[in-house]
């Protein structure tokens, strides 16, 4: 199970939102790229960075940004904020991004969002936020008149290679995870899962874990390991120890 630091950039600083509110903003570093490196220092394997700027504008808001944030790591990044066509997603593949999460796109255009899975498969993954079990949109400005169970069974046949989950209820509120919530999305698709919204402290990670066995790819944590009430470095020790133990055990 993959833990994924993320590095939300506002107005080219690293922040976190409550609820994804754009007024409602903390700063924790003016230099994301530095922060990137300290969560690769502390031993992640991969980055979830969002250009939420892009989010609620609709285009790359923070490209040159982002494409020095690749170069400063080692580690794969995954990104999203902001891809709405083709040729966003393409300059960010170009930019040196692993991999991309669609959410307003993949909602409102499929056809298009179809073609850039096909264009960049195993690559493209969709953002599915939800708000009292409503998707949202445009930044998760816009309620998208459908529920998470409408569309997991479409991603798969459009050429989705992975979900993000997101409660947005719980994201940036360091309330705990919506476990039964996560649990269903994993039941209802045969895509790995990535959950994200209220982790908290390292309870959250390992009350998820039995659920990598299901299609669990990773959680995403955010405001826990900027405010401490969730040690990064720990919480990857003892996923790497559980991982092996149980790779002992089916030996």
């Amino acid at each position: 199970m993959i833990v994924f630091p993320a590095v939300d950039i506002k107005e080219g600083k690293c922040v976190r939102l409550k609820q994804g509110r754009a007024g409602e903003v903390t700063v924790f570093s003016d230099d994301p790229a530095a922060m990137a490196r300290h969560w690769q220092d502390q031993g992640a394997r991969w980055l979830h960075v969002v250009d939420l700027d892009g989010a609620f504008q609709g285009l790359p808001a923070n490209f040159e940004l982002i494409r020095r944030l690749c170069s400063a790591v080692s580690v794969p990044v995954q990104l999203g904020g902001g891809i709405r066509d083709r040729q966003t997603a393409a300059n960010y593949f170009q930019a040196g991004v692993a991999r991309v999460i669609i959410g307003t796109l993949a909602l409102e255009d499929r056809e298009t969002f179809a073609l850039i899975c096909r264009e960049f498969p195993g690559r493209v993954g969709v953002s599915l936020d939800a708000a009292g079990g409503r998707l949202k949109s445009k930044g998760w400005l816009a309620d998208s008149g459908r529920r998470v169970p409408d569309i997991l069974p479409e991603l798969r046949d459009l050429g989705a290679a992975f979900v993000v989950y997101t409660d947005i209820d719980r994201d940036g509120m360091q309330s705990g995870l919506n476990l039964e919530a996560v649990h269903e999305v994993v039941q209802g698709t045969d895509l790995p899962v990535v959950a994200a919204g209220g982790v908290t402290c390292l309870e959250d990670i390992q009350a998820l874990f039995p659920l990598s066995r299901r299609g669990l790819e990773g959680v995403i944590t955010g405001k826990a390991i900027y405010t401490g009430s969730l040690d990064l470095r720990q919480a990857l020790d003892w996923v790497a120890a559980k991982e092996q133990e149980e790779k002992h055990e089916d030996g």
